[in-house]
């Protein structure tokens, strides 16, 4: 049996098919088992695959034919990111034709700050791990990122971790809860002094994207702000319409 009782079955299938969608295990266009098949495969119920194939359709991976089977969609190869994974840099940058790197600027426990606490909505202040990281499309500098991490979510020393992880597996690897999901702010700002000299850039708008990630019990675990380069790396998102 490939999934575990630690999340809902239909949620483990869903991050299953997702991963073989991506990998090209399901290649774009093609048609993907039946639901019984992947049911038998899997070792859950029909109705736990039909309610993860809603879901991939509903974020535009997949297109349900009446009759006749469901299809990956064959643009999926076109689409750097969706809006569930447009937090991951290094795959976007991967998906966009270049080969990721990131750079650890600078790793420091300091007190979090006024807003921070807002977003975060913590009743004082508190130590955090603050993270300063540059990403690499081959070598040209296209996103810097500032992450803050309270300390009281992490189940290790700040100086144990490494900060020059993507995300996700940072949050996998250091959390005391992993991410349930994430709510996005994406608007057009103009850089300052520091962000123009690290994606070497002049001071024109750079698309800023703040993320706050929030774990299961709707808890608020990490703020993070990020500049992108655009002209390198294009944000192209897929939605699905009833």
């Amino acid at each position: 049996m490939l999934v575990e009782r630690r999340r809902s079955i239909a949620s483990q299938a869903t991050t299953i098919l997702a991963e073989r969608i991506r990998t090209q295990t399901y290649a774009p266009g093609s048609r993907l088992p039946s639901e019984s098949e992947l049911a038998i495969e899997l070792g859950v119920s029909r109705a736990s695959i039909r309610s993860a194939l809603g879901r991939l359709a509903a974020e535009g991976l997949v297109l349900r034919k009446q009759g006749d089977g469901t299809y990956v969609n064959a643009h999926i190869e076109h689409i750097p990111t969706r809006l569930g994974g447009l937090w991951n840099f290094t795959r976007l940058i991967e998906n966009s034709g270049f080969t990721p790197r990131i750079q650890l600027l600078a790793q420091e426990v300091r007190p979090i700050c006024a807003p921070e606490m807002q977003v975060l909505a913590l009743a004082e202040a508190e130590p955090a791990l603050s993270l300063t990281r540059l990403f690499y499309a081959d070598e040209l500098p296209v996103v810097v990122t500032h992450t803050t991490v309270p300390l009281h979510v992490l189940h290790v020393l700040p100086e144990e971790c490494d900060g020059g992880l993507p995300l996700g597996e940072f949050v996998q690897r250091y959390h005391n809860t992993p991410i349930s999901y994430t709510i996005f702010d994406i608007q057009a700002v103009l850089p300052d002094v520091d962000t123009c000299r690290l994606l070497h850039c002049d001071a024109t708008p750079l698309l800023k994207l703040d993320q706050v990630f929030y774990d299961k019990a709707n808890q608020p675990i990490v703020f993070s702000e990020a500049f992108f380069q655009d002209k390198v790396i294009r944000l192209r998102l897929a939605q699905a319409w009833d």
